[in-house]
């Protein structure tokens, strides 16, 4: 809508948009402990530049997506700054798997949490947070429409689907594991196509690393549409830690 005015943090899908970002979600997204560590006061003071410019934008809504150690942070200070501020946050934490303890502490500054799975409902419904299931965008997808792949997956290969992450220090350190994974399978199989989902602004690394590595039954995919039919067409996922 024109009359919708937007203040965010994000990546290349939002720019595609045409909404401008404060600065790119990947500046303050860290893989493992260590890096975290290095950076900690690097992504404190983020979370501190952000929440200042969500105050002096005064929006009537903050919709936070997922990252929650990034998203989460920025809504509690909001909140606790600007209570007549509505906090929305997609992609709730799994809490399911891992800090059940913390369903408490997100009454104290989130409105409403929009839902992946129908299974989640219970545990925010208990603690009397507002939600909604909302359905997980790779489920829920009927695109009908055919795809071509003919020319990344020959000989009916079986496919197994790859996530290395999104993010230039995620693949920096899960490439040579799965790259692992896929010669030990490669000893044992000889009937397998191993698809690489990437972003646009990344695919072309992985390609020359997979060339590198001299395999023959890999490639690497950007574009949603044959990812997604891709997935739906592959016996495995192999994936890093996420929303996937």
């Amino acid at each position: 809508k024109s009359d919708i005015e937007y203040l965010s943090v994000g990546g290349e899908h939002l720019k595609a948009l045409g909404i401008k970002s404060l600065y790119d979600l990947k500046e303050v997204t860290y893989l493992g402990f260590t890096k975290v560590l290095l950076n900690v006061f690097k992504i404190k003071r983020k979370i501190n530049e952000t929440v200042d410019k969500v105050i002096e934008f005064n929006p009537d809504i903050l919709f936070s997506v997922d990252s929650p150690d990034f998203t989460l942070r920025v809504a509690k200070q909001v909140k606790k700054l600007k209570p007549n501020i509505k906090t929305i946050h997609f992609v709730a934490p799994q809490v399911w798997a891992w800090r059940e303890h913390r369903v408490k502490q997100l009454k104290s500054f989130l409105d409403h949490v929009l839902l992946l799975f129908p299974f989640e409902k219970k545990y925010f419904e208990k603690e009397g947070i507002h939600c909604t299931f909302t359905g997980h965008p790779l489920l829920e997808e009927q695109d009908k429409s055919k795809v071509d792949t003919s020319q990344i997956i020959k000989d009916n290969k079986k496919i197994f689907s790859i996530y290395p992450g999104s993010r230039l220090s995620e693949i920096n350190v899960l490439t040579p594991i799965l790259f692992e994974f896929v010669k030990m399978m490669n000893e044992k199989y000889k009937d397998l196509f191993f698809a690489f989902h990437s972003t646009a602004e990344h695919v072309r690394l992985i390609q020359n690393l997979l060339l590198k590595e001299g395999f023959k039954n890999c490639g690497a995919i950007s574009d949603e549409k044959i990812k997604s039919h891709i997935l739906k067409s592959s016996m495995f996922a192999v994936a890093k830690s996420g929303t996937i």
